[in-house]
């Protein structure tokens, strides 16, 4: 099932998920007549998050349809004529809002696939187009691509801690809202946890639901074995008891006593579920209860601020728990609450079409200086398909027969390739000149593709402290061009 659109969840028009500034340029460059000089943009992030080594590129679907939907409605042109300058005149002309009305996306747009790992400084989004269009899509871009990157990459962590157990996503009453929650539920999957809790997540986006019941259920009935049986008449090939309302081993026992009662019935008591105390003890203690009893495939589900650190530290205790349910942790990116992901103006057509002027934005940080050109990122890898290096290269200028990968941070550290080294090319066609001419893989195949990329790379990589830095770097001759123009650009200083 492909993801269902934005467009069909929310208002008809999304043009305005913007901010102001993104439209007071956009009426900038048309009243100097600049709108429809090309450009283009990069969006990427500086540094993989959770001090992890790498992330897991998501959010591109949602974009894509942001981008075919892209219209100013009646209601948002009736808005921003509204809007008044500080001195009570209009803000935006008539004039522009006809503009407005009439604009449509004619963009090219290469992209990075939902699923790939990917590095810092690496696009994941390429825009190349009009100015005013190119610019005015900023905003929306990143609020789609930033969190979902990061939820994604949350849930390829928490996969990669909980090995081949089951991983469920129950975060939706712990979302920032039920954007959060829904893009949370979208993005964890195709990070790689196996259902989710949020039923609408399941409508929209075709993600398997699970669920449990509520301390409340318990509470509601005299006793909790009781409550028990009773869920057990409701769902008899589908109950997972939560055993902790009052006394965890008890509660186990009194679940051990409505499994006997479901079986004698013709049913299988699904599992029990463990949401607080000592999940290392007490999901141990669970499992030889329920061994003992005759009941060694009922599974035991864990739940409470779980995350990878965590589920890491109880596996080696020990804990015998066959499923992780992963709330606030996970859909709040609880230790990174931002990705961070930055859109910079790359490259403008010279006025007289002749080429490109490529520009730079400057930092006191070299790591924040952007990086000029119509870039592409290029992923050599090993025979059996081991990422070993990435280089970034202006797609806009011809490759020198021999390539050195130079890292931008320190010129000293040098990579050649060999002319026969395999490779891929990570940014491919989207949209040309505003018409999709890709079609997008499924959820299930972006999340099958996230994890056969997870697993490709080296465990050094991967691991959760302190892990490898994958080499990414510029093509030699990019290089050069990039310190150039810094050079150029910044005011020399005098002592």
């Amino acid at each position: 099932m492909n993801s269902a659109p934005l467009s069909g969840l929310y208002a008809p028009s999304l043009s305005l998920l913007t901010d102001l500034y993104q439209v007071t340029m956009a009426y900038g460059y048309w009243q100097q007549g600049l709108q429809d000089r090309e450009a283009v943009f990069h969006l990427y992030f500086r540094r993989p998050p959770f001090q992890g080594g790498y992330a897991v590129a998501a959010g591109l679907a949602h974009a894509v349809d942001f981008l075919q939907n892209l219209r100013f409605s009646e209601d948002d042109l009736a808005y921003l004529g509204g809007l008044q300058s500080s001195k009570g005149g209009v803000m935006f002309p008539q004039e522009f809002l006809e503009y407005l009305r009439e604009l449509r996306f004619n963009c090219d747009v290469d992209a990075i696939a939902e699923g790939t790992a990917v590095f810092a400084n690496e696009p994941l989004i390429r825009v190349q187009g009009p100015l005013l269009q190119a610019q005015l899509v900023e905003t929306a871009l990143l609020t789609l691509v930033n969190f979902q990157t990061l939820i994604a990459t949350k849930a390829a962590r928490i996969r990669e801690a909980a090995g081949s157990d089951t991983v469920l996503e129950f975060g939706l009453r712990r979302a920032q809202g039920f954007d959060g929650g829904l893009s949370a539920s979208r993005a964890a999957y195709l990070g790689g946890v196996d259902a989710t809790s949020n039923v609408l997540a399941g409508q929209r986006f075709g993600i398997p639901v699970k669920g449990t019941h509520a301390h409340s259920w318990v509470m509601a009935f005299e006793n909790e074995e009781e409550a028990f049986a009773a869920y057990a008449k409701a769902f008899p090939d589908d109950s997972v008891f939560l055993v902790d309302t009052y006394d965890t081993l008890e509660g186990v026992r009194h679940a051990i006593s409505v499994a006997r009662q479901m079986r004698a019935q013709g049913h299988e008591l699904g599992g029990i579920r463990l949401d607080s105390g000592d999940l290392a003890y007490l999901s141990r203690e669970a499992r030889a209860l329920l061994n003992e009893a005759g009941f060694p495939n009922v599974r035991i589900v864990a739940s409470n601020d779980l995350e990878e650190n965590l589920i890491t530290s109880l596996k080696l205790q020990g804990a015998r728990i066959d499923t992780w349910g992963i709330g606030t942790q996970l859909v709040t990116a609880y230790d990174q609450p931002a990705l961070g992901g930055v859109y910079k103006l790359a490259a403008l057509r010279k006025p007289d079409d002749s080429g490109w002027d490529f520009t730079i934005k400057l930092s006191e940080q070299l790591a924040k200086t952007s990086i000029p050109g119509i870039l592409q990122v290029r992923r050599y890898e090993t025979e059996n398909g081991q990422p070993r290096a990435d280089m970034l290269y202006n797609a806009a200028e011809p490759l020198p027969d021999h390539l050195t990968i130079v890292d931008p941070l320190d010129a000293t550290r040098r990579r050649s390739v060999r002319p026969e080294a395999p490779y891929r090319e990570l940014l491919k066609p989207v949209f040309r000149r505003g018409k999709l001419v890709h079609e997008l893989p499924t959820l299930a195949e972006s999340r099958a593709h996230a994890q056969r990329e997870v697993q490709s790379l080296d465990p050094s990589i991967r691991r959760f402290l302190n892990p490898h830095t994958y080499p990414v770097g510029l093509e030699e001759s990019l290089n050069t061009f990039r310190t150039n123009l810094i050079l150029e650009k910044r005011p020399q200083q005098k002592t």
